[in-house]
């Protein structure tokens, strides 16, 4: 028993002499880290107020290929990313043009749902300073609309109102993005009786 635990004594002595040997860093030490950085930072504060200038062309370093690929970028310090004016790349593009759907449809008023077609003029009242009509949608219900006012599902103004008509001009898009614009003459409907 006393030769076993000599013979693992031994063992684990010769273990630990063959595993004194002075290691190789397989990196930088943390003193070449801080000194390289302390050096960039002196670089960079150097070339602060100076323009940036266009270096002549350098060959990649073979170390920054990919077999087949593009080369990595290098430590030069060249690219700086400015965010301002530009969308989040973390949120879904679905996400930002939904949430623009939403703000279009909210902005507009109960009148541009419906086309010209389906409206009608019941009355106006022009003999006052700024004319007035009153316009009903297919439900019945009535909105008091005045020159300038948004009307119809193809961006439709509100021209003028006269005694017996209110003219409204529409924008219309064709497949070529060519726009064009049509007057639209809504009229009173006569009654039929007395």
């Amino acid at each position: 028993m006393r030769l076993r635990v000599q013979a693992l004594g031994m063992a684990l002595g010769l273990c630990v002499l063959a595993g004194c040997e002075e290691k190789k860093a397989l990196g930088p030490t943390t003193q070449e880290f801080n000194e390289r950085r302390q050096a960039l930072a002196g670089k960079l504060a150097s070339n602060a107020g100076k323009p940036p200038t266009a270096r002549p062309a350098q060959a990649a370093p073979a170390a920054a290929t990919t077999a087949g690929g593009p080369s990595l970028p290098t430590e030069t310090g060249d690219f700086r990313y400015e965010p301002n004016g530009r969308r989040d790349p973390f949120r879904s593009y679905e996400w930002d043009f939904m949430k623009r759907e939403l703000a279009d449809a909210s902005a507009a008023g109960p009148l541009e749902q419906f086309d010209l077609n389906q409206l009608s003029v019941v009355g106006i009242v022009w003999n006052v300073g700024r004319a007035r009509a009153l316009v009903t949608d297919p439900s019945g219900m009535a909105y008091v609309v005045a020159q300038g006012a948004r009307m119809g599902k193809n961006d439709g103004t509100v021209l003028r109102i006269d005694d017996n008509l209110m003219v409204v001009r529409e924008r219309y898009v064709d497949l070529y993005g060519n726009e064009s614009t049509q007057d639209v003459e809504m009229r009173i409907r006569a009654s039929d009786g007395g």
